[in-house]
């Protein structure tokens, strides 16, 4: 099982998203954009885990996100991966209004790590993909064009274990199904943090 931990905005903040990115899409050829419903901010990708693991991979995130306060975030701003200057993803920023997204996801990943579903080595940097380039390009005028806009504020209050299914969704891209929902109560709900 492919599998990777994330928060995914609410309806309303997509919809705002998608009103801004849809003009932007047919002057962009060079870029495949994501689709809506693979919109979301990865805290931990955990490539492949063995299914007999997903029960206390499960428990394991439950308990670590048990222990978070929700959060409320907003996305904003824009930039590329690996540089402007040599692109090959496109992302929508985002920004921590209150609460701090990387203690969480330094806390998923550990939880992952504890569960034997070791976590890629990746440095987090909070992000939604907005596409990718066919091949390295100058991205500058797109982070220009996307760079401006602030989508609403949203409190999330879970974060979602998903399942990729490769090449299984439109034009043989991955397919997203969620698996468990992981809420976020705070310190006072979940009792003494251990991680």
């Amino acid at each position: 099982m492919r599998l990777f931990v994330a928060v995914v905005p609410p309806d309303e903040v997509l919809d705002d998203l998608e009103e801004h990115v849809t003009p932007r899409r047919e002057a962009g050829p060079e870029i495949r954009w994501t689709d809506r419903h693979q919109w979301h901010v990865t805290l931990a990708f955990l490539g492949s885990v063995p299914e007999a693991r997903l029960d206390d991979l499960t428990d394991a995130l439950a308990r670590s996100a048990g222990r978070r306060d929700p959060l409320v975030l907003q996305l904003a701003g824009a930039g590329a991966f690996p540089n402007p200057y040599a692109a090959r993803v496109l992302w929508a920023g985002v920004e921590q209004v209150r609460g701090d997204l990387g203690a969480v996801a330094h806390g998923i990943r550990n939880a992952a790590g504890s569960a034997g579903a070791t976590p890629d080595g990746m440095r987090f940097h909070p992000h939604l993909t907005l596409g990718r380039f066919h091949r390295p390009t100058e991205a500058t005028r797109w982070i220009r064009a996307l760079d401006p806009w602030e989508g609403p504020a949203w409190r999330a209050t879970a974060l979602a274990l998903v399942e990729s299914h490769l090449g299984e969704g439109r034009g043989r891209r991955p397919r997203y199904e969620v698996l468990a929902e992981l809420p976020l109560r705070g310190p006072a709900a979940a009792g003494p943090r251990s991680d």
